[in-house]
């Protein structure tokens, strides 16, 4: 693994949970959190580390987030305004948008 690879862990809990980004064994660089509303995951707030802004790992955050809806099935409520912003530049997200 190279030292700017991001490494995304998925903290699922029933009702809630976290996408935590980090550069292998570093400090969480950025995490991406949702809560379960009507059977979809509002995606409430995406924050990245003041030191590790600009290296994509917001955009990395939400592309996990888009991995397992598709995987899964499950829709996405863009509350968050950079999730929001990612889901008007990517059409082809239209279908998993609760």
């Amino acid at each position: 693994m190279s030292a700017d690879e991001i490494v995304i862990e998925r903290r699922n809990r029933v009702t809630h949970g976290e996408y935590v980004a980090s550069f292998g064994k570093d400090a969480p660089a950025g995490r991406l959190t949702w809560t379960l509303r009507n059977g979809a995951r509002d995606a409430e707030h995406t924050h990245v580390s003041e030191a590790t802004r600009g290296k994509g790992v917001a955009g990395q955050l939400v592309e996990a987030l888009i991995r397992d809806a598709r995987s899964e099935g499950f829709k996405i409520i863009p509350s968050c305004s950079y999730v929001a912003a990612q889901f008007a530049r990517h059409p082809d997200w239209a279908d998993l948008r609760a």
